[in-house]
């Protein structure tokens, strides 16, 4: 498929009828793949930030999480937007990193690992509002049955009696959760510039977003007088695992994958912060939380498979 850098119309979810052949399907299933790895980074995210980044500074997380990465990736590509993509990169690049970072570290700072994840386990239903806006795509009932299903999972999983909500964590997951939502669906609509990948587009929003992050954090936080090995290693690894890498394979998966198709992969997070919670921070895993891991599991898969029939 060529996209080009105006905006496209896209099949709307579950009205293209034609079967795919064996090599699509093949190339669906590693896309489907490789851009999971994008969320599943991600579900590590509130373990690092409470075990290896100093405390508090969320300001700071969110800019040293996308401005070294970007520039570095300048480095390598060499290549500037042209055109009307200084304006989308500038719109996405905040609403990737700019607005959704800050926002992320400060849930990740004030609620439990679970509790951000489950909230953020909504994306794929605000995602499918916004392809029915900007879209003009409503996608399949049964599909979004699935994403109710397993958001409904990840609370079971994540959510327990002792869980502990702050509520202006809670307002900042949620609206992080809605952004990112919306550049999901506007990525897929502009699609990109000829020639340029996945890891140019992430390239530019990083830089921009990082740019717009380090005035603010100068004036809200300032610098921190030292920083230990283990600080150093945390910012590392959200800056190449969680950043560099994953978003390359999150904007070639919206290239690649309808919005809602992709955007329930988002359920990968939280399963993946409940694994790391009880693999690092030795936690338990209560019945309860077994069976919420196995439906929201069985709605990713489910959900998925309901994508690509109606596909």
């Amino acid at each position: 498929m060529t996209v080009t850098t105006t905006a496209t119309a896209t099949p709307a979810l579950g009205h293209n009828t034609s079967s795919p052949s064996p090599s699509s399907s093949a190339g669906s299933a590693r896309d489907l793949l490789l851009s999971a790895l994008a969320p599943a980074s991600w579900g590590t995210t509130y373990v690092v930030t409470s075990q290896l980044l100093p405390d508090h500074r969320p300001m700071l997380a969110a800019t040293m999480r996308a401005l070294p990465a970007g520039l570095i990736r300048l480095a390598f590509v060499r290549r500037l937007p042209k055109g009307s993509w200084w304006w989308k990169t500038a719109v996405l690049g905040t609403l990737n990193f700019g607005a959704f970072f800050p926002l992320l570290f400060f849930a990740a700072y004030r609620l439990p690992g679970g509790v951000a994840s489950t909230l953020g386990s909504v994306q794929p239903l605000l995602v499918a509002g916004f392809s029915i806006l900007i879209l003009r795509q409503r996608p399949h009932n049964a599909v979004l049955g699935a994403a109710v299903v397993g958001t409904g999972g990840v609370a079971l999983m994540t959510l327990t009696a002792k869980a502990r909500l702050d509520i202006l964590g809670v307002v900042a997951m949620l609206v992080a959760t809605a952004l990112m939502a919306l550049a999901v669906v506007l990525g897929r609509r502009w699609g990109r510039p000829e020639g340029a990948t996945p890891m140019v587009l992430a390239t530019w929003q990083l830089v921009f977003g990082g740019l717009i992050l380090l005035p603010m954090t100068l004036v809200s936080e300032g610098l921190p007088d030292t920083l230990s090995a283990k600080n150093l290693a945390g910012f590392t690894y959200i800056g190449v695992v969680g950043t560099a890498l994953a978003y390359t394979l999150w904007f070639r998966g919206i290239e690649r994958l309808a919005p809602t198709s992709l955007s329930l992969l988002s359920l990968a997070n939280p399963m993946v912060a409940t694994v790391a919670g009880f693999v690092v921070l030795h936690q338990s895993l209560t019945a309860p939380q077994a069976a919420g891991f196995a439906v929201a599991l069985g709605a990713l898969v489910t959900g998925q498979m309901l994508v690509a029939r109606k596909r």
